[in-house]
């Protein structure tokens, strides 16, 4: 493979904003993994965010892009499935798996594809230094006879639109709206996009905790709600916090802390088949197979309202952030059926939007 801009390249990033500023180019913000497309004749690379090689991990979209991108070129966009016209972030995980034979049978089930939303280099060229106004262009015409697994992302400079977007597109699991400068390079690495992402509150019990590496303070919370039948799953954590507050959080969770797992709601997290049927914790990560998610069991008595962007399926779908302790409330009033749930909305209506 040889390109005008070669592996590996890091995508250029986003920090986040509290509301859509006015005067830039505006996208819908994709839920789902991250990568960078180099395509030279009949090679074909699909890399991480972070670098890592994911071709082997998604085969039907390898053999897709080939069918449908440009001889030379170098794409960033997002990795998606849709299951019932939303994104399915949970079936983008599965994926993460060593076993070709089933990740084959997932491509065949579900397969994936690829939104394309900056071009970074084609034929002999490299687009980096090109402002996005220029790239976005050469991107539409390149992408001009797309079609599945290769998707367009939608543009627009309208503010409205913008803000329309932000509304209507969670309901088919997009998770905010992505703002960039028009005259902007593309700069690898960089936080130089704004995200405005959705977020709402909810107020979960903490049952347990997990040390941070650097030693016995507060690494993450362990957050759950229970279910209609009076389970409670787990829902997801809450972290980043500062040094001080870990040690402040350990120290005020202690009294909290069991001797051990028995009668603790989430007793059965060491055997891997009760994680088919509940949120348990400790359950094997795909993306780190030494991951160390042991954790500490506490007595489900705290209530911690949390602010988080969006659920996928029956759990957060990323960290939560920790607002404030509701000692005003009791953990079984913390139940599914508080949180707020976006309007359906059928994916297919994005990707066949217009696209600027």
């Amino acid at each position: 493979m040889e390109l005008p801009v070669m592996p590996p390249v890091k995508p250029m990033l986003a920090k986040p904003a509290a509301r859509i500023p006015p005067g830039l180019h505006y996208e819908a913000k994709w839920d789902g993994f991250r990568a960078i497309v180099f395509r030279d004749g009949d090679e074909i690379e699909l890399h991480s965010r972070s670098t890592k090689p994911l071709t082997r991990y998604f085969p039907e979209l390898a053999d897709g892009l080939l069918a449908r991108l440009p001889e030379r070129c170098v794409l960033d966009g997002e990795i998606v499935i849709a299951r019932e016209g939303r994104l399915d972030f949970d079936a983008l995980l599965e994926r993460i798996h060593p076993a070709d034979s089933r990740v084959r049978m997932l491509a065949e089930r579900h397969p994936a594809g690829f939104v394309a939303f900056d071009l970074l280099a084609l034929g002999e060229r490299s687009l980096l230094a090109a402002p996005l106004a220029e790239r976005r262009e050469a991107l539409r015409v390149a992408l001009a006879d797309a079609g599945s697994p290769l998707f367009l992302a939608p543009a627009t400079t309208e503010l409205a639109v913008a803000r329309d977007w932000y509304q209507r597109y969670e309901g088919a699991g997009l998770d905010g709206v992505v703002a960039k400068h028009l005259d902007q390079p593309y700069r690898p690495g960089e936080r130089t996009m704004v995200k405005i992402k959705h977020e709402r509150t909810a107020d979960c019990v903490v049952a347990g905790l997990r040390h941070h590496k650097s030693g016995p303070v507060v690494g993450s919370l362990l957050l759950g709600l229970y279910d209609a039948d009076g389970v409670l799953q787990h829902v997801g954590v809450s972290a980043s916090f500062t040094a001080a507050r870990r040690a402040e959080l350990m120290a005020e969770l202690e009294p909290l802390l069991m001797d051990s797992v028995a009668g603790h709601p989430w007793a059965r997290w060491a055997r891997d088949e009760a994680h088919e049927k509940s949120r348990l914790p400790g359950g094997p990560s795909r993306w780190n197979a030494g991951k160390d998610l042991s954790w500490l069991p506490l007595r489900p008595e705290r209530v911690l309202e949390v602010a988080y962007d969006h659920m996928q399926g029956d759990r957060f779908r990323h960290t939560t952030r920790f607002r404030r302790w509701r000692p005003d409330r009791e953990p079984r009033e913390c139940t599914y059926a508080q949180l707020e749930e976006p309007v359906n909305y059928d994916l297919a209506e994005v990707l066949t939007t217009p696209s600027g």
